[in-house]
């Protein structure tokens, strides 16, 4: 069977966060290149893009770790030619785009989390987005699709409130979940998302945002935010106990 590829796709990795929770280590060594299985953490998401055709991928990182990248993308991918967005100061989880929205333009694109690590078949991500696109009513039309993934213990994250495809809400770390489906980092968006004039001030300068509480709070309100439950595996690295689980589970 010929394998269907999301060549015309962008992809963005987002590894700029401080790692606070993951101290000391973290003040030497950037989360995401801490080791699983013998190679870095983000290896695992750039390849997971290179696995379905994307080429085109970049890494949205803190510019005072721009040396620890250079050495990483020389050792593991010399050919591949990763962009990088380097942030001067924190910018939050969707604010560092402003650095690549020239290079994203009239691009599909996936955004994921580096702290994560995911099993995904983004061929059927992207054609539950475009379903629900051709579905929607109007001109209400879904602009992005956050993955959802099903955890035994969703009360630790934000727990997905979905109707007919689309997000509802997130309840974050809710004392009885609705729904063991959380949010598992992985984001895909229509070029529309940067036309979306709840943010046209971004345009002109960086600005802090948070994808989680500055973007799909409002689309979800206005119906443009579709939830895609995938079964696939995902484990989180974003504090000691989580690294540990996922040095002991990731296959």
């Amino acid at each position: 069977m010929k394998k269907i590829y999301l060549s015309n796709y962008k992809g963005v990795i987002l590894a700029g966060g401080k790692g606070t929770r993951l101290y000391p280590v973290t003040k030497a060594i950037p989360k995401p290149l801490l080791p699983v299985k013998g190679k870095p953490i983000i290896n695992y998401l750039v390849d997971l893009f290179l696995s379905f055709g994307i080429r085109d991928i970049a890494l949205l990182i803190n510019k005072s770790f721009k040396e620890d990248f250079d050495w990483w993308e020389k050792r593991y991918y010399p050919e591949n030619k990763i962009k990088f967005g380097e942030e001067t100061e924190p910018l939050g989880t969707f604010g560092g785009l402003w650095y690549l929205k020239k290079w994203l333009s009239g691009n599909y694109f996936f955004l994921s989390n580096g702290d994560e690590l995911k099993k995904i078949n983004l061929v059927r991500m992207s054609e539950f987005h475009q379903k629900m696109v051709r579905q929607a009513h109007h001109k209400i039309k879904p602009i992005a699709t956050v993955a959802l993934v099903q955890v035994p213990n969703p009360k630790d994250y934000g727990v997905a409130i979905c109707k007919q495809g689309l997000v509802q809400k997130f309840l974050e770390k809710p004392r009885r979940p609705p729904s063991k489906y959380i949010n598992a980092g992985l984001y895909l968006f229509s070029p529309e998302i940067f036309n979306y004039p709840a943010w046209q001030a971004w345009h002109t300068r960086p600005k802090f945002l948070m994808v989680e509480k500055d973007i799909f709070p409002k689309l979800a309100k206005e119906g443009k935010l579709a939830g895609f439950k995938f079964q696939g595996k995902w484990l989180d690295c974003g504090n000691w106990n989580r690294y540990a689980e996922t040095l002991r589970k990731w296959r």
